[in-house]
């Protein structure tokens, strides 16, 4: 169990049994406020910033640990607040630095390769009420799986810095306040994490149509059992990265690169197990679902460019595809 999942439990504890109301100072919240109109503050931003939050942990459970937190803090602050969506956002984005380097230690004894866990559908369902137009963080390449895989790589403050800056559009000097370092070193950390991005970005190609003609012509191969078709739709250094979590066998613990031993495997796969499969959003992008009679089995994200595809992230991990809604 994760260090905030215990504090929030131990502060709901505290918070219902005292009486579910708390005095907090001038601002945006005067005097006493309860319980109920606190909630709905903070409602309001949840989706948002649940959004922030799974971009730099990596799976919707710790993302909405992360936001329970910032709601708790939010409760027992007595700071005036004069723009709530900027004290959250710098609130949960602290949180979420603390809980990256807890994450990373324990993703060293995770068995195989460790992969985001996927979203189908976008954010819009994460949050009650849904988000409007002006809350979405756009699902672009800054949310795909290879992006966040990538991510993964940086040191918690570089990733922490970077999206804030890069993808958030946070000043500098908000930027420096978040994580309390200098406005000198705030930048050379978005710089030193820009220039990785750079180099070991996954080539891509922002045409959406491009992207979901890809897929189906991947699909139609794999469905076929056509490997000469399949190696076609692929890169020639395409790679696979498959997540299983040591709890489904036969699955690849390294990646696997080159579009002959991709395409084997994956119909080598398919041949082991009947599944159905179609098309859908993942990630904010057309990928696939997999289900059998038990339910969802696997989610697969692809980057696509120039035509074909050059990267599959295919999660099999039951543990991460326990809140995929395939008909979203």
């Amino acid at each position: 169990m994760s260090q905030l999942r215990v504090r929030r439990r131990l502060h709901f504890m505290k918070v219902f049994v005292v009486g579910g109301s708390c005095a907090v100072g001038s601002g945006v919240r005067e005097g006493i406020v309860t319980t109920a109109t606190s909630a709905a503050d903070f409602e309001r931003h949840r989706g948002y910033l649940t959004s922030v939050a799974y971009r730099m942990l990596g799976t919707l459970h710790d993302a909405e640990d992360a936001v329970q937190e910032t709601y708790l803090r939010y409760l027992r602050t007595t700071a005036d607040i004069h723009d709530l969506r900027a004290w959250l956002t710098r609130t949960i984005s602290r949180i979420c630095l603390d809980e990256i380097g807890s994450a990373r230690a324990r993703r060293e004894s995770y068995v195989g390769q460790w992969l985001p866990e996927p979203v189908v559908g976008g954010f819009h369902g994460l949050a009650q009420p849904p988000m409007g137009p002006e809350d979405r963080i756009t699902l672009d390449e800054s949310v795909s799986m290879a992006m966040l895989v990538l991510l993964e790589s940086l040191s918690p403050a570089e990733r922490t810095a970077f999206i804030l800056h890069d993808t958030l559009g946070l000043s500098y000097d908000e930027v420096s306040e978040t994580l309390g370092r200098s406005h000198a070193a705030c930048r050379q950390l978005v710089a030193r994490a820009r220039a990785h991005v750079r180099q070991n970005s996954p080539r891509f190609t922002p045409d959406r149509t491009q992207h979901a003609d890809a897929v189906k012509a991947f699909l139609a191969a794999a469905a076929r059992g056509d490997i000469e078709k399949l190696i076609r739709v692929l890169d020639p250094d395409v790679t696979l990265r498959s997540d299983g979590g040591g709890l489904v066998s036969g699955v690849a613990r390294r990646p696997v690169t080159g579009a002959d031993r991709v395409a084997r495997l994956l119909l080598g796969v398919a041949a082991k197990r009947a599944a159905t499969s179609h098309a859908g959003a993942v990630n904010g992008s057309p990928g696939l679902i997999f289900e059998d009679d038990t339910g969802v089995v696997g989610v697969m994200a692809f980057s696509v460019s120039g035509g074909l595809i050059t990267e599959i992230d295919f999660v099999v991990n039951p543990e991460k595809l326990r809140r995929v809604d395939p008909h979203r």
